[in-house]
C-alpha cells in the first residue's frame, strides 16, 4: 500500500510539472479586464454628472408618452400654429442670359475676299467701327475711271461755255442767228448735266467701296465672329459677327401665370449667375403678353447693366421683389417635398396626422411663406414630419406660437 501511494503521488507531481503557463495570455486578459472596468466607471460618472446637472438647471424629466387605443406609446411631436403675417413677396425664377439686342452683322455691299479681320469676340466696338476689310482693288480702279470721266465732262463744259460767250458777242452784229444761240446754249446745258452725271457715278462708286468694309451698326460687345482672312463673302453669307447692342444683357426668366399678374415693368430684381457668388441688380423691362399653352408659364425679361462677367447663354437665378403678402410663415423643417410636390403635416381629429399639400411662396431668413394650402390656424408639425405617416396618431406638444 505504501508503494502504491508513493507512485500515485509521484505521478501527480509530474502531471503538474507538464502544464505550461502562458504569461502573455494572462497579461492580455488582465489588460482587457482593466479596460472594461475603466469604461464602466466613466459611464457611471457621466450618468451621475448628467443627473446632477439636470437637477441643477431645474429641468424636469419628460412626461411619459401617451398610449394609444391598443396600449402602444404615442410619439411626442412638437407642433406650432403659424398664424398669418406680412411677408415680403419674393418670387424665385430661373432662366437664360441673353443680349437685349443681339444684332447680326453681315455683308452690306456686293462682298468680295476678306483682307483683314480687325476684332475678336469680347472686344468693345463703337458705331461705324470697321470689323473686317474686303479687298477693293477692282472697285478702286473703277472709281478712278469715273473720276477721270468727271474731268472730261468738265472740260467739255468749259468749251461749251466759251463758245456760248463768243456767240453772244457776235449776235448783236448779226453774224449769228438766234437759232444758233439756242443750240449753243443747249449744248452748254447738256454738257453741264453730263458733269453732274459723272459726279453722281463717282459718288456711287465711293459709296460701294465704303460698304465693302463690314462695320459695327451700333456700339456694343462683339459676341461671335465667323469669318477669316481670305474667305470670300457675299450677300448670302449670313451673319459674320454678332454684337450685343450697348452691351446690355437680360435674363429670360419663366414664371407661372399667377405670378406674372403680380409683376410690373420696373420691379427691381437681383440676378445671380450659376456658379457665381456675385449678384447683379436689374429690373423688369418687359413682361410677355403670351402664356405657353403647355407649361402655363410666361417669360419675364429682366434687363441687367453691362458687365464682362455676364455671358449670353449662361444660366442664372433671379429674386424678384413683388411687394408683400399676408401668409403663414413656417420654418423650413416643417415643409417637406416629394414627387407630388410640397406638403406639411397637420394635426387632425383624435391627434392623427394629416398630409396637407401647399404651395410655397417666398423664402426668407425668417422662414418659408405658404402661398396656398394653409389658413394659419392649423397645428403644423414643426420638424418631425419625415418620420411620420398620414393617419398616424401622435401626442402633440405646442411649441412657440408665431406672432401675427
Amino acid at each position: 500500500m505504501k508503494t502504491m501511494n508513493y507512485e500515485s503521488s509521484k505521478w501527480s507531481r509530474d502531471a503538474i510539472d507538464d502544464v505550461i503557463v502562458d504569461e502573455a495570455e494572462l497579461a492580455r486578459r488582465r489588460k482587457k479586464r482593466r479596460i472594461i472596468v475603466a469604461v464602466v466607471v466613466v459611464l457611471a460618472v457621466a450618468v451621475a454628472a448628467y443627473m446632477l446637472l439636470g437637477r441643477g438647471s431645474g429641468t424636469q424629466a419628460p412626461a411619459p408618452a401617451a398610449k394609444g387605443a391598443q396600449g402602444q406609446q404615442l410619439p411626442t411631436v412638437t407642433v406650432l400654429v403659424p398664424g398669418r403675417e406680412e411677408v415680403p413677396a419674393i418670387l424665385s425664377a430661373t432662366g437664360t442670359l441673353a443680349a437685349v439686342r443681339d444684332m447680326p452683322v453681315g455683308v452690306a455691299g456686293e462682298g468680295g475676299q476678306i483682307e483683314r479681320v480687325l476684332v475678336e469676340p469680347g472686344d468693345w466696338v463703337n458705331a461705324g467701327q470697321p470689323l473686317a476689310i474686303i479687298n477693293r482693288s477692282v472697285q478702286a480702279q473703277e472709281s478712278a475711271q469715273l473720276a477721270a470721266q468727271i474731268e472730261v465732262a468738265r472740260a467739255d463744259l468749259r468749251l461749251a461755255q466759251n463758245e456760248l460767250d463768243r456767240a453772244q458777242a457776235l449776235v448783236s452784229r448779226g453774224f449769228i442767228s438766234q437759232a444758233d444761240m439756242d443750240r449753243k446754249r443747249a449744248t452748254r446745258d447738256a454738257t453741264a448735266a453730263r458733269v453732274r452725271v459723272a459726279q453722281a457715278n463717282f459718288g456711287a462708286s465711293r459709296a460701294r467701296i465704303g460698304r465693302l468694309d463690314i462695320r459695327a451698326p451700333t456700339p456694343g460687345l462683339v459676341l461671335t465672329r465667323s469669318v477669316e482672312a481670305g474667305q470670300v463673302v457675299g450677300a448670302g453669307s449670313g451673319a459674320l459677327f454678332r454684337i450685343a447692342a450697348r452691351g446690355e444683357m437680360e435674363l429670360l426668366a419663366r414664371l407661372p401665370q399667377a405670378d406674372l399678374a403680380r409683376l410690373a415693368v420696373g420691379v427691381p430684381v437681383t440676378v445671380t449667375p450659376v456658379g457665381s457668388a456675385r449678384t447683379y441688380p436689374g429690373a423688369i423691362h418687359q413682361i410677355s403678353p403670351v402664356i405657353d399653352a403647355q407649361s402655363r408659364q410666361g417669360v419675364v425679361r429682366i434687363r441687367i447693366p453691362y458687365d464682362r462677367e455676364l455671358r449670353p447663354g449662361g444660366f442664372a437665378s433671379a429674386q424678384i421683389r413683388a411687394g408683400s403678402v399676408n401668409a403663414p410663415l413656417l420654418p423650413e423643417s416643417a415643409v417637406l417635398t416629394d414627387d407630388q410636390g410640397s406638403y406639411v403635416y397637420i394635426v387632425g381629429p383624435n391627434d392623427s396626422v394629416i398630409r396637407r399639400s401647399v404651395r410655397v411662396g417666398s423664402v426668407t431668413d425668417r422662414g418659408v411663406a405658404i402661398a396656398e394650402g394653409l389658413q394659419g390656424n392649423e397645428q403644423v408639425v414643426e420638424s418631425a414630419g419625415a418620420f411620420l405617416n398620414p393617419g398616424e396618431r401622435i401626442r402633440p406638444e405646442r411649441g412657440r406660437r408665431r406672432r401675427n
